[in-house]
């Protein structure tokens, strides 16, 4: 891998893995446009670790907080109630759902999954279902002429139930194309949650899922003696420090803004790959192991 790709493959990994537009499908695209050779499954994982930083860091006074009160209910019958404490163990079920069906999905997610014709169609779908979902969070937001605006939920509200609905939102992510962020903040629209607690939870819900199988990836590619780590090393900085500048302005973005725009961008790009692959000027196979 030359230091131009790692530099490009970088940016893209910090630019698109906290937007709902899906990280995945837009490295392995780069790298079928570009005529580049797979980054490899190393470069993925440590470059992922480097955004899951900008995620631990932009979010460290939630999450030492979150850590601190989980550890003390543990012995603590008092702390039980307390929000963070029970953050922690939300976190941790909705989890679960990505865990299992990571295990269970993987030779599908390896292969048929892979192919960019069914990436395009989630790309369209996911991008129709966050559209729908902004589209109620607007109108309760809003009101109406008949209608009085009505208060969304906040984290304050999660339960188990929903924890779990979240984390089922999560694991569609194995599919690329569908977008960690915008298939668990469309959930969250759709529960009810307001556009700030959706996004806010779907990033703190995607630490253990992301640095666990990012570890498991790491040491597997590690172990094969295939890694370029100068440039790997490289793109993982850029990607932590793009990705903490896109966290900051998302998390700013939303508050005021809807997320329309990126409903479009999905759908027009789930349209462009099936015209490419369908006119033969793009492999459905193309950099299938990228991303």
């Amino acid at each position: 891998m030359s230091w131009f790709e790692s530099l490009i493959l970088g940016l893209v990994q910090g630019l698109t893995e906290f937007l709902p537009v899906s990280s995945s499908a837009h490295l392995r695209l780069t790298a079928a446009f570009a005529g580049w050779e797979d980054p490899g499954a190393a470069f993925t994982a440590i470059t992922q670790i480097g955004t899951e930083t900008a995620v631990l860091i932009y979010f460290r006074k939630d999450i030492a907080r979150i850590i601190s009160a989980w550890f003390r209910s543990l012995t603590n019958k008092a702390m039980r109630s307390d929000h963070d404490a029970q953050m922690g163990w939300l976190v941790i079920i909705g989890s679960i759902p990505i865990g299992v069906l990571g295990v269970t999905l993987k030779d599908q997610i390896e292969g048929p999954f892979r192919d960019l014709r069914i990436t395009a169609t989630t790309l369209i779908v996911m991008g129709i279902i966050l559209g729908v979902a902004d589209r109620l969070a607007a109108r309760d937001e809003a009101g109406g002429k008949h209608r009085a605006a009505k208060e969304r939920k906040s984290l304050q509200d999660l339960s188990v139930k929903d924890g779990l609905i979240y984390g089922v939102c999560q694991a569609m992510a194995l599919v690329p194309g569908v977008s960690r962020s915008g298939a668990t903040i469309s959930g969250g629209l759709l529960m009810g949650y307001t556009r700030e607690a959706a996004a806010r939870y779907s990033f703190l819900l995607a630490i253990p899922a992301v640095l666990a199988s990012g570890a498991f990836e790491l040491k597997d590619a590690s172990e094969g003696g295939d890694v370029s780590w100068g440039p790997t090393v490289f793109a993982t900085i850029i990607a932590f420090l793009v990705g903490y500048a896109v966290i900051a302005w998302f998390m700013k973005f939303i508050t005021t803004k809807s997320f329309m725009p990126f409903v479009y961008y999905r759908i027009l790009l789930g349209i462009l790959i099936i015209v490419l692959v369908s006119m033969g000027a793009l492999s459905p196979h193309a950099a299938e192991s990228a991303g």
